[in-house]
């Protein structure tokens, strides 16, 4: 008896070769849809979304374009996990990352059409995987000891992430900033208190790091404009008296006297609570929610500096800068923990009025601030930036540095080509394969840059047969160079995990050999 009347009526069942085949096709369609990214000459996607105002994001992180997808085929879900996992890990590699892996299961697909079992070639893989991690480790470099040359490593880590990207024609001041920026955390990979700002206008040129944080808010009227010294309460409270907070109340009353009375009442409530905030000694107080007109007017006459409405994003992030910690209620000021700062000001940027506290408890606190011609460009400036700023702050912590521009797939290709030929039986030709995968980065670097790739990639093979050379595929002047006279450099950490992940990718896929698709759920008709 078979399996027809085991599952739903509407469910799906695919065996075998056919699940096999809806497998290796999700993988490779959702890597050929990524591939035109990837290298310095990648081209970028609009997405579009359906829902409300059909926004439009212009892009070329692999990752963003992944998420932005609604996949139906499973195997392509799995791809679009390892770009997500990738992204957040260590923020660059996520369309290398798809592209090997399907690679990977472009080359399995040739090999299992030959009969080859899909174990043995993932124990193949295994192998392969191994060796090129280990070839990898035998040619890195570590000077982290030496401040100057681990600066120069990291400039040069963060030009070779811009450059595919949309700050590529600005990448030298954009490398220096991240640099910057990271250098200030010393070691830690905590990115929260780094803060990224956009404000249209200007060009990308103009953008700039700031020291300490920027509140995108405006001071009120009447109040102090610049503060020295300053002590900040961070709070979330309600300072505003027009409504009586119990749902659906309604107050009668039989005179306008006793209306004003009902307000003069209020009017206390807010001022003993105004007066207690005021009690912790504090010159600025941050509130998350709205300030009234009243308590702002109590706040300017004390001389304190009053600021609403600031997101909740701005004050988690002001709470930790200044060493403090978000109140909600001041009866016990003796528990309430409040920040510091040396200066509070009013600065311009471009038409916009911001508040800058300098000075902060916190060290390694700094605002980077965007400026662009649209705000597209600035989100694709944010996303390319904040890739970067992860990408150095993983190499702070393991600062393992190998050269780029397909260099180390070529490295690798040509040790796992070696393994192949001392290994006996069927797994050779699954080692065999994976070197195919590896050359083809290498040869969609040059595709997209709309170079010769196979004159290119035969010439760095050739190349790669002498010891220690240092040549790969330089798209700029469009034939084979020196990667370290050039700069391109990449961390160690971001090519190790694309390696690893596309491979347990791509054999996660090939153990597949049955897709079952539940039966949707019948909605109940309810009359």
């Amino acid at each position: 008896m078979g399996t027809e009347r085991l599952f739903k009526d509407d469910a799906r069942d695919e065996k075998g070769e056919r699940a096999r085949m809806a497998s290796f096709v999700g993988g490779m369609a959702i890597a050929d849809l990524v591939k035109t990214t990837l290298g310095p000459k990648g081209m970028d996607k609009i997405l579009q979304s359906t829902g409300r105002g059909h926004s439009v994001t212009v892009t070329n992180d692999g990752a963003t374009i992944l998420k932005s997808l609604h996949i139906d085929n499973p195997a392509a879900k799995v791809m679009v996990d390892i770009s997500k996992v990738q992204d957040d890990e260590v923020g660059d590699g996520t369309t290398s990352v798809v592209v090997l892996a399907g690679e990977l299961l472009r080359e399995a697909e040739k090999l299992v059409a030959t009969k080859i079992h899909p174990m043995t070639i993932i124990s193949g893989y295994r192998m392969a995987a191994e060796c090129a991690r280990n070839a990898l480790e035998q040619r890195v470099w570590d000077n982290k000891a030496n401040s100057e040359s681990f600066r120069f490593d990291l400039m040069n880590i963060a030009m070779t992430t811009l450059s595919s990207k949309i700050l590529a024609q600005d990448k030298q001041h954009f490398a220096s900033l991240a640099v910057d920026a990271v250098m200030r955390l010393k070691g830690s990979t905590n990115l929260e208190s780094i803060q990224i700002i956009k404000k249209a206008g200007g060009s990308l040129k103009d953008s700039f790091l700031d020291e300490g944080f920027i509140l995108d808010k405006k001071i009120g009227v009447g109040q102090p404009k610049r503060i020295e010294n300053a002590k900040i309460l961070v709070a979330n409270t309600a300072m505003d008296t027009d409504k009586i907070k119990i749902y659906g109340a309604r107050v009668r009353v039989d005179s306008m006297a006793k209306v004003a009375e009902i307000e003069t009442a209020e009017k206390d409530k807010m001022r003993k609570k105004v007066q207690k905030i005021i009690a912790h000694g504090i010159n600025c107080f941050v509130n998350r929610q709205l300030i009234y007109n009243f308590p702002e007017e109590l706040f300017a006459d004390s001389g304190i500096l009053a600021i609403e409405h600031a997101d909740f994003d701005g004050i988690e992030r002001l709470a930790l800068v200044t060493g403090g910690e978000i109140a909600s209620t001041f009866d016990n000021p003796e528990s309430v923990k409040l920040g510091h700062c040396k200066l509070i000001e009013e600065i311009m940027i471009g038409e916009d009025k911001l508040i800058h506290f300098s000075g902060v408890e916190m060290g390694e606190a700094c605002t980077i601030v965007l400026r662009g011609a649209s705000f597209h460009v600035l989100d694709e400036a944010e996303r390319s930036l904040h890739d970067a700023l992860c990408v150095l702050s993983q190499t702070v912590q393991d600062s393992r540095v190998i050269l780029g521009g397909g260099w180390p797939e070529m490295l690798m290709a040509k040790q796992v080509d070696e393994l192949a030929r001392r290994t006996p039986g069927k797994k050779s030709l699954a080692i065999d394969a994976f070197a195919h995968a590896l050359r083809a980065i290498p040869t969609i670097i040059a595709d997209n840059a709309g170079l010769d790739s196979a004159d290119l990639v035969a010439q760095l093979r050739a190349d790669h047969e002498e010891e220690d050379t240092k040549t790969g595929v330089d798209v700029i002047t469009g034939a084979v160079g020196n990667m370290e006279k050039l700069g391109i450099f990449e961390s160690f950490k971001v090519k190790q995990a694309v390696l690893l992940s596309a491979t347990e990718a791509a054999e996660m896929i090939l153990r597949v050999d049955e897709i079952i698709s539940c039966a949707p759920r019948k909605r109940e008709d309810r009359m």
